[in-house]
């Protein structure tokens, strides 16, 4: 008897030891959860560790899953770019800022000069680029022909293009002298015709090129949005954090301040600040003024929202740590509190923008802002206030055509940015 029980003892220890699919029947069915196997044998351990990786995250949510843990910026690049309109929105301002960036290099023609091209042209309409000369011959270079000025039956002016006059179209030319980026003087544009002129958005009425003048004032009208933008977040930040931060009296004096500027319609103390700037200034000194207004006026809103984000902020548990330690009120409201509204202000940032432009455009088109020579985009559209100018010369509406894709490049941007910086917005994959 004994030796029968030892030889069945020996007999097991030379049996491989029981496999988890043996001991556990069941565990291929339990698909979706994280499996828990006891203690076993390396090879067991090994395949029930592969078996639970497949099993613990399925379809979708396993494929979308990041490897690594995302950035907030690369959280919110991630959902920017699934929104076509905002994506498009910022490729648009892009192109439009290194326009007004390359502006100088980009305009054939002196913007303030009244016979581009040596020819005075009033109201002269855009000319066509030809590739097909009168014989029929095809030119790779395209080519402008030069125009002739006559009158038609109602006494208008015309010009008709002379083919025995054609202009090849040239790129890099010298033309005009002019400082690149303000630093480095030269006089090569990027295209431009030799003994004759080019009008590729025709002229207005003093003769001076339109595409000229649309690039150079989009320095101006474009910069004019992002400065002011600049200052008065700057102060509306400082000014509501300080308000919300504080409270009590401090709180309720600038809050008065705030709610007296909001009172006042927008439009009309932009006139009544402008009106109030002498007409014989410098028009650097009448931009720098302008951005001052448009300012000034802005700020006030900014304030008050931020005021709020501010009280809802100033009693959370990392702001009663730095007090604990002494750290500074002024540096506490900065490092600590400001930076929770960021994603406030950068969305309401680019949401506003369109509206310092506009703003700047509204003052130059009542004469009221930038004046001539000096070029921006609204007093360029003081030109189309005749009706008899917008049926006959509708090139002049250029500036307004700009104005209008900023505008709407910007509002789609702002949207775009307010979903991807919403953390409730995102979701997995």
């Amino acid at each position: 008897m004994q030796e029968t029980e030892a030889t069945t003892d020996l007999n097991s220890l030379d049996q491989p030891p029981a496999t988890v699919s043996e001991s556990l029947p069941l565990a291929a069915s339990h698909e979706g959860q994280l499996i828990a196997a006891p203690a076993m044998s390396s090879v067991s351990e090994s395949r029930i560790d592969r078996k639970a990786e497949r099993q613990f995250l399925t379809g979708r949510a396993s494929r979308d899953l990041p490897a690594v843990s995302l950035s907030p910026v690369q959280l919110t690049w991630r959902e920017l770019r699934k929104n076509r309109l905002a994506v498009g929105g910022g490729i648009i301002l892009i192109l439009l800022y290194m326009m007004a960036i390359f502006a100088p290099f980009l305009a054939p023609y002196d913007p303030t000069s009244q016979s581009p091209g040596q020819a005075n042209l009033t109201y002269h309409p855009p000319m066509k680029l030809r590739f097909v000369d009168r014989n029929g011959a095809f030119s790779l270079r395209p080519f402008v022909y030069q125009t002739q000025q006559s009158f038609s039956a109602d006494r208008d002016i015309i010009y008709l293009p002379e083919a025995e006059q054609p202009r090849p179209l040239k790129f890099f030319v010298r033309g005009w002298d002019y400082k690149l980026f303000g630093l480095f003087p030269t006089n090569v544009h990027l295209f431009g015709v030799d003994n004759g002129y080019v009008y590729a958005l025709g002229t207005d009425q003093e003769g001076r090129d339109v595409l000229s003048r649309l690039f150079i004032g989009s320095q101006i009208s474009l910069s004019v949005g992002l400065i002011a933008i600049a200052i008065s977040f700057t102060i509306g930040l400082l000014v509501g954090g300080i308000s919300g931060f504080y409270g009590g009296v401090i709180d309720d004096a600038i809050q008065r301040v705030c709610e007296v500027l909001m009172s006042v319609p927008d439009f009309y103390l932009l006139l009544a600040l402008a009106a109030a700037l002498p007409v014989d200034w410098d028009p650097v000194k009448v931009y720098v003024l302008i951005i001052v207004i448009l300012s000034f006026v802005g700020w006030a809103g900014m304030a008050r929202v931020v005021r709020g984000l501010v009280l809802s902020v100033r009693e959370r548990e990392y702001v009663e740590a730095g007090r604990a330690l002494g750290v500074g009120d002024f540096r506490l409201i900065l490092r600590h509190i400001l930076p929770s509204t960021f994603t406030y202000a950068i969305v309401a940032a680019t949401m506003s923008v369109p509206g310092y432009i506009l703003g700047e455009a509204g003052l130059s088109f009542l004469g009221l802002g930038i004046r001539d020579p000096m070029p921006s985009w609204g007093n360029m559209l003081s030109a189309a206030q005749s009706l008899t100018v917008l049926e006959k010369y509708e090139w002049i509406l250029a500036p307004g055509v700009l104005i209008f894709i900023t505008t709407l490049a910007f509002n789609f941007l702002g949207d775009g940015l307010r979903d991807a910086l919403d953390p409730k917005s995102r979701k997995l994959g």
